[in-house]
């Protein structure tokens, strides 16, 4: 018997034993492959000072590896049942936190001093995108990011399968890189997909000055409001200017009227930016 059935074992076990189940409206997939847990804890490569915020720690195979390299370790659980197998499990453990809470609605999580924390998850697929917004764009970021998410979305983060909002969201505030790709049979219960391990390396400041950074993300989240119309249409409608005057904008700031929002990087929502601003929009 391999190690991965034995931690499969494991889990069916201690689910059974508690009456419990994987909830799929809260999108648990407990991941239990050895070599891709070793592989989300080597990624984040973490010292003996490092703090760590985990979200959606589940029974805890990967909190298990995390207290053991972190200084610290605050876990954020939303299931009730699965804190009170993590209560029970790590018990006596010092440097583990439990926090019962949505982890899009805590800040406890974060209180650490600025740049100190990393976060290492497996998270609830469902909540990729506001997870990322919730820790990239708070007050106080982590200097590192390892997540366990849907390969498709880890792809379209990298820019690997074309630009969406979710594209310049991320690289507006970290560089993201994929680390390995997770196949479905590495959880339990497998979903229908396959996974990847995406590490975003935080900048220490955004790509956009923050004085200019909340018009900045209004005019993208604009331009793919509507992703299949031409940017001349979805800028259009969102700026309330006429498609002519829109397709005037554009042209000064050196892009094509007709591309749409997955056409452009970050360098041309810059310079459209620039000339919004002095046409004060």
């Amino acid at each position: 018997m391999t190690n991965d059935q034995l931690k499969l074992g494991q889990l069916k076990s201690l689910l059974q034993s508690k009456g419990l189940w994987a909830k799929k409206g809260l999108g648990q997939n407990f991941l239990v492959d050895e070599s891709a847990l070793d592989l989300i804890v080597e990624a984040a490569d973490l010292k003996p000072s490092d703090n760590v915020v985990e979200v959606g720690p589940g029974t805890g195979f990967l909190t298990e590896r995390l207290v053991k390299k972190a200084k610290h370790v605050t876990a954020v659980e939303l299931d009730e049942n699965m804190v009170r197998i993590l209560e029970d499990r790590f018990r006596g453990v010092e440097n583990l936190e439990l926090i019962n809470a949505d982890i899009l609605h805590e800040t406890r999580a974060t209180r650490h001093e600025p740049r100190s924390y990393k976060v290492v998850a497996n998270i609830p697929y469902y909540i990729t995108s506001p997870i990322l917004k919730h820790f990239l764009q708070s007050d106080n970021p982590p200097s590192v990011m390892v997540l366990l998410v849907q390969k498709e979305v880890a792809e379209k983060i990298c820019g690997l399968t074309g630009k969406s909002l979710i594209t310049i969201e991320t690289q507006l505030f970290g560089q993201p890189e994929i680390i390995g790709i997770v196949p479905s049979k590495s959880f339990y219960p497998a979903p229908k997909v396959e996974s990847a391990i995406l590490k975003i390396t935080v900048f220490d400041k955004p790509l956009i000055p923050e004085k200019g950074l909340k018009d900045f993300l209004r005019l993208v989240k604009f331009g793919f409001s509507q992703k299949r119309k031409k940017l001349v249409n979805s800028l259009g409608a969102g700026l309330h200017l006429k498609s002519s005057e829109m397709a005037e904008v554009l042209r000064e700031a050196d892009i094509d009227p007709d591309l749409r929002a997955e056409a452009l990087g970050i360098e041309e929502w810059k310079r459209l930016g620039k000339v919004l601003t002095k046409l004060g929009k």
